[in-house]
């Protein structure tokens, strides 16, 4: 069976997975026409190396040297294609272009930078591999944005990204590791003023929340360890989200401990995180968050590079 390398360049992580393909020439596929072979995370922190809008050649050389190791590990699977592709830490950089090009020299592979709204597209068509979506809001909580994608009659619809996430929330508000509650105050109020400047913020709102990103897992694992190891939840509550933030104020020291068992490498970014889901519960009049299995990645794979042929 044929292999496909995606690599996701973003803000907070670079990813590759190795997907083993059932059948390169189907018309339409499910989560069921694919596996991953591998699943290969390197914590890049590539917003740290934006300075004044700018991607610096500092962040360039981390980006370019992590893809030159995913390179090797996916030519080990005989890849029938191998692809990157950027989100926002590339995206709202004021030299995009120039960093992209650079990246792609360095690395020896091209670099697609995704708009905003095709990267909301793309994860709503991965979301949809796995399950069916009649209706409600897909958020997709990355390391420097936010998506937002309304579902109705199963179709996407209004496509957004606000420019925040959950490790840009960390740079921009919180001086220590764990938020104080002014700054998990202050997250919040960026978001909701993020939210209200989108053109048709009142279409996000619906009962049910789909959420993918790596923002989103993490809440989950917490309240999974929290709860005493026990499987990650398929959905989770704003009382439930609301309660991770409640024990971060009151006893941060305990909430430290259980955090690094629960996602060590999101110790920073898990309570920014939660901070934006709780702002979005809030703000579009949600009951429950749906947690997604599969996202961006998968939807990448499916439309840029099963499909067209």
């Amino acid at each position: 069976m044929p292999t496909y390398g995606v690599i996701d360049l973003g803000s907070n992580s670079i990813r590759l997975v190795v997907y083993e393909v059932r059948d390169d020439r189907l018309a339409a596929y499910t989560s069921r026409d694919f596996k991953s072979l591998i699943n290969d995370k390197v914590m890049a922190g590539l917003s740290a190396y934006v300075e004044d809008g700018a991607f610096t050649p500092a962040g360039i050389e981390k980006a370019a040297g992590v893809l030159r190791g995913h390179v090797k590990r996916a030519r080990y699977f005989g890849c029938k294609k191998l692809e990157v592709f950027a989100t926002a830490v590339v995206r709202n950089a004021s030299n995009c272009a120039e960093a992209a090009a650079a990246i792609e020299e360095a690395c020896g592979l091209g670099v697609n930078v995704l708009s905003a709204r095709d990267e909301a597209h793309l994860g709503f068509v991965g979301a949809t591999c796995e399950r069916a979506i009649e209706r409600g809001t897909l958020v997709d909580i990355g390391g420097g944005s936010t998506e937002l994608t309304r579902i109705d009659g199963g179709c996407d619809f209004d496509n957004a990204s606000m420019g925040q996430g959950s490790l840009s929330s960390f740079a921009s508000h919180v001086r220590a590791i764990l938020p104080t509650a002014d700054e998990m105050g202050a997250i919040a109020c960026e978001l909701r003023e993020r939210l209200a400047a989108l053109p048709r913020p009142e279409a996000y709102r619906a009962p049910a929340l789909y959420g993918v990103g790596g923002s989103v897992r993490a809440a989950a694992k917490m309240l999974a360890q929290a709860a005493g190891g026990i499987p990650r939840p398929k959905t989770m509550t704003a009382g439930e989200i609301r309660a991770i933030l409640e024990w971060c104020r009151n006893d941060p020291d305990a909430f430290a401990h259980t955090a690094l068992k629960a996602s060590a490498e999101r110790v920073h970014t898990l309570v920014p995180g939660c901070v934006i889901i709780l702002a979005l519960f809030e703000a579009l009049g949600a009951e429950r968050l749906e947690v997604c299995k599969y996202g961006v990645r998968e939807g990448y794979l499916i439309e840029r590079m099963l499909l067209p042929r």
